[in-house]
């Protein structure tokens, strides 16, 4: 039995719609970003999923299908790193296919992009975003566990753009005394190249980071920094929702924003769910408890049963994790799923 198209998106406790869906396709990547999966700690409390375990692209394709069917009208593609997945190409030619599909992106570190962005893009995917912390490549490879080369991004980003890509957003997460004094390079990379950087504060993900307060730096400290060297003017949002302060350029050139989840929380307009690589429903990037929806398909349910326990899920949420962060750290709490099972 089909879904039935519905008007206006599901709303959970807070008001908020159901928008956007980020579908990791892998919970295995080939770097170990200290922020994300540190390769000293990334194994001890978790075990990277066998291939039965993965969702099929029919199993993502049919619940992209339903959430859409309840408002879902952004899509991307997420990890560990999608661009492990084999075949990947094919699920994006499935889900750009979808009727109600606005937008189909998809977030990589860049290390295979060089191989696959033209077969990508004539797949159907609309946007990248490419994970980029720093030019250094010594501070670079510091960060992701020495596993790849800046200039390997850079040829990645390249060859993104020849096939199409355009603009595309670099991502970048800032830690104090780690990359910060090197983002002023990045900033003019991306401006004379017209890419869309957007600079990440160090969020507490997961449980295997390390994170801490004093090695966030405050989106407000970059936008003075920046703009006392590149003249900034303040755009608005695209959209309500929009996770990112929008800066432009004075010139005109393009544009920078920052995601400031710690200092600046953005609970009350968060409009993403998220699947995890093995099929389980999560409302927050901080969450500890998803809804199995991969066992619920493999037992039979129909796409309204499932339709159904989306909508229920999503109007239950109460999540405010930023908004709360820190009452929350003080207590004892399950542990977080890991941002490399439901990417970021």
């Amino acid at each position: 039995m089909n879904c039935p198209n519905l008007i206006n998106p599901i709303r959970d406790t807070f008001g908020r719609p159901l928008h956007d869906l980020r579908i990791s396709v892998i919970d295995r990547c080939n770097l170990r970003c200290n922020y994300c999966m540190p390769a000293e700690d990334s194994h001890k409390s978790y075990n990277f999923l066998k291939k039965p375990e993965w969702l099929t692209f029919a199993e993502i394709t049919r619940l992209a299908k339903i959430f859409i069917s309840l408002g879902v009208v952004k899509l991307r593609l997420t990890g560990g790193e999608p661009l492990l997945r084999p075949g990947l190409p094919d699920l994006v030619r499935q889900l750009s296919a979808l009727s109600g599909v606005e937008d189909l992106a998809l977030t990589t570190n860049g290390i295979l992009l060089s191989e696959l962005a033209s077969e990508l893009q004539r797949a159907g995917l609309k946007r990248l975003t490419v994970s980029l912390d720093s030019l250094d490549d010594e501070i670079f490879r510091r960060m992701n566990g020495n596993k790849g080369h800046a200039s390997e991004v850079l040829a990645g980003i390249e060859a993104a753009q020849k096939a199409g890509f355009t603009p595309i957003k670099i991502n970048c997460v800032v830690q104090k005394g780690v990359n910060d004094h090197t983002i002023i390079h990045l900033v003019r990379y991306c401006k004379k190249a017209g890419h869309i950087l957007r600079l990440i504060e160090y969020m507490d993900v997961g449980n295997q980071n390390g994170w801490r307060l004093e090695n966030v730096v405050p989106s407000r400290e970059l936008a003075e920094v920046i703009g006392r060297k590149i003249s900034l003017v303040r755009l608005n949002a695209h959209y309500r929702g929009e996770v990112a302060l929008r800066y432009g350029f004075a010139d005109g050139s393009g544009e920078i924003g920052f995601i400031s989840s710690v200092t600046q929380p953005f609970c009350s307009t968060c409009n993403r769910a998220r699947i995890s690589t093995d099929g389980k429903l999560y409302t927050c990037l901080f969450g500890w408890k998803g809804t199995d929806l991969r066992k619920l398909l493999r037992e039979g349910a129909s796409d309204i049963e499932l339709r159904d326990i989306i909508a229920q899920t999503w109007q239950k949420r109460e999540d405010r994790y930023s908004e709360l962060r820190s009452k929350l750290i003080q207590n004892p709490h399950p542990p977080k799923i890991e941002m490399f099972q439901i990417g970021g």
